[in-house]
Protein backbone atom coordinates (compact mmCIF):
# COMPACT_ATOMS: atom_id res chain seq x y z
CA UNK A 1 0.00 0.00 0.00
CA UNK A 2 1.42 3.25 -1.14
CA UNK A 3 2.08 6.18 1.68
CA UNK A 4 -0.37 8.47 0.42
CA UNK A 5 -3.05 5.68 0.01
CA UNK A 6 -2.71 5.42 3.43
CA UNK A 7 -3.01 9.40 3.98
CA UNK A 8 -5.80 8.80 2.83
CA UNK A 9 -7.50 6.16 5.34
CA UNK A 10 -5.53 7.39 8.11
CA UNK A 11 -7.75 10.62 7.26
CA UNK A 12 -10.92 9.26 7.89
CA UNK A 13 -9.89 6.99 11.09
CA UNK A 14 -8.50 10.25 12.52
CA UNK A 15 -11.41 12.07 12.53
CA UNK A 16 -13.93 11.85 15.27
CA UNK A 17 -16.80 9.40 14.55
CA UNK A 18 -19.98 12.01 14.63
CA UNK A 19 -22.28 11.45 17.05
CA UNK A 20 -25.76 11.86 17.90
CA UNK A 21 -26.89 15.79 18.15
CA UNK A 22 -29.62 16.68 20.61
CA UNK A 23 -32.80 17.37 19.34
CA UNK A 24 -32.96 19.82 16.14
CA UNK A 25 -30.62 19.69 13.52
CA UNK A 26 -26.96 20.69 14.96
CA UNK A 27 -25.91 24.17 14.03
CA UNK A 28 -23.59 24.36 11.03
CA UNK A 29 -20.68 26.35 12.52
CA UNK A 30 -17.45 26.76 10.58
CA UNK A 31 -15.07 26.60 13.70
CA UNK A 32 -17.02 23.69 14.97
CA UNK A 33 -16.10 21.84 11.82
CA UNK A 34 -12.32 22.62 11.25
CA UNK A 35 -12.11 21.35 15.40
CA UNK A 36 -13.59 18.13 13.98
CA UNK A 37 -11.24 17.77 10.90
CA UNK A 38 -7.77 15.53 10.55
CA UNK A 39 -4.87 16.78 9.57
CA UNK A 40 -5.69 16.63 5.92
CA UNK A 41 -7.95 19.10 5.57
CA UNK A 42 -6.91 21.76 8.40
CA UNK A 43 -5.41 24.30 5.95
CA UNK A 44 -9.27 24.74 4.36
CA UNK A 45 -10.76 27.87 4.55
CA UNK A 46 -14.74 27.08 5.52
CA UNK A 47 -17.48 29.17 4.97
CA UNK A 48 -20.86 28.41 6.28
CA UNK A 49 -23.91 30.15 5.23
CA UNK A 50 -28.10 30.07 5.76
CA UNK A 51 -28.92 30.63 1.99
CA UNK A 52 -27.48 31.00 -1.76
CA UNK A 53 -28.39 30.15 -4.74
CA UNK A 54 -25.60 28.19 -5.41
CA UNK A 55 -22.64 27.10 -3.69
CA UNK A 56 -20.93 25.94 -6.24
CA UNK A 57 -21.58 29.23 -8.49
CA UNK A 58 -20.33 31.30 -5.53
CA UNK A 59 -17.26 29.88 -5.45
CA UNK A 60 -16.52 29.68 -9.19
CA UNK A 61 -17.42 33.43 -9.95
CA UNK A 62 -14.51 33.61 -7.04
CA UNK A 63 -12.27 31.58 -8.11
CA UNK A 64 -9.33 34.14 -9.03
CA UNK A 65 -9.37 35.77 -5.37
CA UNK A 66 -9.38 32.44 -3.61
CA UNK A 67 -5.66 31.56 -1.47
CA UNK A 68 -6.38 27.66 -1.01
CA UNK A 69 -9.07 25.26 -0.30
CA UNK A 70 -12.18 26.69 0.24
CA UNK A 71 -15.57 24.50 1.56
CA UNK A 72 -18.49 26.27 1.30
CA UNK A 73 -21.88 25.02 2.55
CA UNK A 74 -25.57 26.09 3.03
CA UNK A 75 -28.33 25.29 5.06
CA UNK A 76 -30.02 25.75 1.81
CA UNK A 77 -29.67 26.09 -2.32
CA UNK A 78 -32.57 27.94 -4.31
CA UNK A 79 -30.28 27.01 -7.51
CA UNK A 80 -28.81 24.51 -6.70
CA UNK A 81 -27.16 22.27 -9.70
CA UNK A 82 -26.70 18.82 -10.69
CA UNK A 83 -24.96 17.40 -13.62
CA UNK A 84 -26.05 18.47 -16.94
CA UNK A 85 -27.85 21.36 -15.89
CA UNK A 86 -30.17 19.79 -14.13
CA UNK A 87 -31.75 21.51 -11.06
CA UNK A 88 -30.47 19.49 -7.27
CA UNK A 89 -34.04 19.89 -5.19
CA UNK A 90 -33.81 19.97 -1.52
CA UNK A 91 -35.65 22.26 1.56
CA UNK A 92 -33.56 23.30 4.42
CA UNK A 93 -32.17 20.56 6.87
CA UNK A 94 -33.16 18.21 4.34
CA UNK A 95 -29.86 17.57 2.95
CA UNK A 96 -25.89 18.35 3.29
CA UNK A 97 -24.97 19.83 0.54
CA UNK A 98 -21.56 21.77 -0.09
CA UNK A 99 -18.97 22.78 -2.68
CA UNK A 100 -15.12 22.71 -2.17
CA UNK A 101 -12.67 24.16 -4.03
CA UNK A 102 -9.25 23.26 -4.94
CA UNK A 103 -6.19 24.00 -6.76
CA UNK A 104 -4.82 21.24 -8.82
CA UNK A 105 -1.52 21.06 -10.52
CA UNK A 106 -2.29 18.56 -13.27
CA UNK A 107 -3.25 19.35 -16.31
CA UNK A 108 -7.48 19.47 -17.67
CA UNK A 109 -6.66 16.20 -19.62
CA UNK A 110 -5.76 14.64 -16.45
CA UNK A 111 -9.22 15.65 -14.80
CA UNK A 112 -11.26 12.99 -16.35
CA UNK A 113 -11.16 10.56 -13.36
CA UNK A 114 -11.73 13.03 -10.76
CA UNK A 115 -15.69 12.94 -10.32
CA UNK A 116 -15.19 9.05 -9.76
CA UNK A 117 -12.26 9.69 -7.17
CA UNK A 118 -15.03 12.31 -5.37
CA UNK A 119 -17.16 9.01 -5.30
CA UNK A 120 -14.85 7.08 -3.46
CA UNK A 121 -14.45 9.43 -0.63
CA UNK A 122 -17.93 9.96 0.00
CA UNK A 123 -19.09 6.07 -0.75
CA UNK A 124 -16.01 4.98 1.67
CA UNK A 125 -16.74 7.67 4.60
CA UNK A 126 -20.63 7.04 4.43
CA UNK A 127 -20.25 3.72 4.58
CA UNK A 128 -18.02 3.68 7.81
CA UNK A 129 -20.99 5.60 9.16
CA UNK A 130 -22.81 2.76 9.09
CA UNK A 131 -25.14 3.56 5.83
CA UNK A 132 -23.52 1.16 3.17
CA UNK A 133 -23.75 2.95 -0.37
CA UNK A 134 -22.67 2.13 -3.63
CA UNK A 135 -21.50 4.44 -6.45
CA UNK A 136 -23.33 4.82 -10.20
CA UNK A 137 -21.21 6.08 -12.88
CA UNK A 138 -20.58 8.96 -13.38
CA UNK A 139 -21.35 10.68 -10.16
CA UNK A 140 -24.34 9.29 -8.08
CA UNK A 141 -24.30 7.63 -4.84
CA UNK A 142 -27.58 4.76 -4.68
CA UNK A 143 -29.00 3.37 -1.33
CA UNK A 144 -30.80 0.38 -2.31
CA UNK A 145 -30.81 1.57 -6.01
CA UNK A 146 -32.20 4.81 -5.16
CA UNK A 147 -30.17 8.42 -5.40
CA UNK A 148 -28.31 9.13 -2.08
CA UNK A 149 -25.97 11.75 -3.15
CA UNK A 150 -25.10 13.21 -6.63
CA UNK A 151 -21.41 15.19 -7.42
CA UNK A 152 -20.87 18.28 -9.62
CA UNK A 153 -17.30 18.71 -11.15
CA UNK A 154 -16.82 22.10 -12.81
CA UNK A 155 -13.23 23.19 -13.75
CA UNK A 156 -11.61 26.80 -14.53
CA UNK A 157 -7.99 27.85 -15.20
CA UNK A 158 -6.71 30.92 -14.06
CA UNK A 159 -3.32 32.43 -15.17
CA UNK A 160 -1.28 30.21 -13.17
CA UNK A 161 -3.62 27.31 -12.27
CA UNK A 162 -6.24 24.43 -12.34
CA UNK A 163 -9.14 24.63 -10.02
CA UNK A 164 -11.88 22.16 -9.81
CA UNK A 165 -15.33 23.27 -7.76
CA UNK A 166 -16.64 19.89 -6.24
CA UNK A 167 -20.10 20.13 -5.53
CA UNK A 168 -21.61 17.50 -3.15
CA UNK A 169 -25.27 17.20 -2.30
CA UNK A 170 -26.49 14.28 0.27
CA UNK A 171 -29.93 13.55 1.38
CA UNK A 172 -30.20 12.55 4.64
CA UNK A 173 -33.97 13.42 5.08
CA UNK A 174 -36.62 13.58 2.06
CA UNK A 175 -40.21 14.97 2.95
CA UNK A 176 -42.58 12.91 0.91
CA UNK A 177 -43.65 15.90 -1.01
CA UNK A 178 -40.04 16.73 -2.17
CA UNK A 179 -40.06 13.06 -3.23
CA UNK A 180 -42.81 13.59 -5.53
CA UNK A 181 -41.71 17.36 -6.65
CA UNK A 182 -38.41 15.14 -7.83
CA UNK A 183 -40.66 12.61 -9.66
CA UNK A 184 -38.28 9.69 -9.26
CA UNK A 185 -37.58 7.24 -6.19
CA UNK A 186 -34.37 8.89 -3.83
CA UNK A 187 -33.22 7.58 -1.20
CA UNK A 188 -32.18 9.60 2.79
CA UNK A 189 -30.07 8.70 5.43
CA UNK A 190 -31.88 9.14 8.69
CA UNK A 191 -28.81 7.88 10.92
CA UNK A 192 -26.78 10.74 9.39
CA UNK A 193 -29.29 13.10 10.01
CA UNK A 194 -29.31 12.37 13.49
CA UNK A 195 -25.29 12.55 14.07
CA UNK A 196 -23.76 16.35 14.72
CA UNK A 197 -23.47 17.78 11.42
CA UNK A 198 -20.18 19.78 11.91
CA UNK A 199 -18.40 16.33 12.66
CA UNK A 200 -20.58 14.57 9.41
CA UNK A 201 -19.05 17.57 7.35
CA UNK A 202 -15.37 16.86 9.08
CA UNK A 203 -15.44 13.57 8.54
CA UNK A 204 -16.15 13.87 4.81
CA UNK A 205 -14.08 16.80 4.12
CA UNK A 206 -11.09 15.15 5.81
CA UNK A 207 -11.88 12.41 3.63
CA UNK A 208 -12.13 14.47 0.46
CA UNK A 209 -8.87 16.78 1.12
CA UNK A 210 -6.46 13.51 1.72
CA UNK A 211 -8.21 12.15 -1.73
CA UNK A 212 -7.89 15.43 -3.69
CA UNK A 213 -4.30 15.38 -2.58
CA UNK A 214 -3.60 11.91 -3.64
CA UNK A 215 -5.07 12.16 -6.64
CA UNK A 216 -3.51 15.63 -8.22
CA UNK A 217 -0.32 13.28 -7.77
CA UNK A 218 -1.39 10.56 -8.87
CA UNK A 219 -4.13 10.44 -11.41
CA UNK A 220 -7.16 8.68 -10.93
CA UNK A 221 -5.28 4.52 -11.07
CA UNK A 222 -5.07 3.86 -7.74
CA UNK A 223 -8.71 4.40 -7.34
CA UNK A 224 -10.13 2.26 -10.13
CA UNK A 225 -10.14 -1.11 -8.09
CA UNK A 226 -11.97 0.75 -5.06
CA UNK A 227 -14.24 2.10 -7.41
CA UNK A 228 -15.04 -1.46 -8.62
CA UNK A 229 -15.86 -2.41 -5.74
CA UNK A 230 -18.55 -0.09 -5.00
CA UNK A 231 -19.69 0.18 -8.39
CA UNK A 232 -23.72 -0.68 -8.35
CA UNK A 233 -24.35 -2.34 -11.76
CA UNK A 234 -20.78 -4.04 -11.76
CA UNK A 235 -21.55 -6.93 -14.47
CA UNK A 236 -25.47 -6.26 -14.78
CA UNK A 237 -26.80 -5.10 -18.53
CA UNK A 238 -27.00 -1.46 -18.62
CA UNK A 239 -28.38 1.26 -21.82
CA UNK A 240 -26.86 4.67 -22.15
CA UNK A 241 -28.89 7.36 -22.63
CA UNK A 242 -28.27 10.80 -24.63
CA UNK A 243 -31.63 13.25 -24.47
CA UNK A 244 -33.54 10.09 -23.81
CA UNK A 245 -32.27 8.29 -26.63
CA UNK A 246 -30.65 5.17 -26.47
CA UNK A 247 -26.86 5.22 -27.78
CA UNK A 248 -25.42 2.21 -26.10
CA UNK A 249 -26.08 -0.86 -24.28
CA UNK A 250 -24.20 -3.71 -23.00
CA UNK A 251 -22.85 -5.46 -19.87
CA UNK A 252 -21.46 -3.21 -17.57
CA UNK A 253 -17.55 -3.70 -16.93
CA UNK A 254 -16.69 -1.33 -14.28
CA UNK A 255 -13.96 1.67 -15.03
CA UNK A 256 -10.65 1.39 -16.20
CA UNK A 257 -7.27 3.91 -15.15
CA UNK A 258 -8.59 6.95 -16.21
CA UNK A 259 -12.12 6.53 -15.16
CA UNK A 260 -14.03 5.90 -18.39
CA UNK A 261 -16.83 3.72 -18.31
CA UNK A 262 -15.90 -0.04 -19.80
CA UNK A 263 -19.38 -1.58 -21.39
CA UNK A 264 -19.13 -4.81 -23.06
CA UNK A 265 -21.41 -5.27 -25.34
CA UNK A 266 -21.93 -7.44 -28.75
CA UNK A 267 -19.51 -6.15 -30.87
CA UNK A 268 -16.55 -6.10 -27.83
CA UNK A 269 -15.72 -3.67 -24.94
CA UNK A 270 -16.29 0.11 -25.85
CA UNK A 271 -15.20 2.64 -23.39
CA UNK A 272 -17.14 5.50 -22.57
CA UNK A 273 -15.54 9.02 -21.61
CA UNK A 274 -18.55 11.40 -22.30
CA UNK A 275 -20.03 12.29 -19.10
CA UNK A 276 -23.46 14.03 -20.60
CA UNK A 277 -25.26 10.66 -21.05
CA UNK A 278 -27.43 8.85 -18.50
CA UNK A 279 -26.66 5.31 -17.44
CA UNK A 280 -29.49 3.18 -16.76
CA UNK A 281 -30.43 -0.38 -15.97
CA UNK A 282 -31.45 -2.32 -18.60
CA UNK A 283 -35.41 -2.33 -18.83
CA UNK A 284 -35.45 0.14 -16.25
CA UNK A 285 -37.63 3.60 -17.15
CA UNK A 286 -36.01 6.09 -18.96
Amino acid sequence: MSTKHSAAHDALHATPAPTRAQGTASALSAPAITSHCATSATHVAIEVVAETGSTNADLLARIGNLHGPTLRIAENQTAGRGRAGRSWLSKPGAALMFSLAWRFKGPLHKMTGLPMAVGVALAETIASLGVPVRIKWPNDLLRDGAKLAGILVETQKTDDALWAVIGCGINLLMPDELEQQIGREVASAPWLAQMDRNQLMAALLSRLAAVLDEFDDTGFAPFAERWNTLHAWQGKEVVLLDNGAVVQQGRAAGVDDIGRLLLDTDAGRVEILSGDVSLRLSGAPT
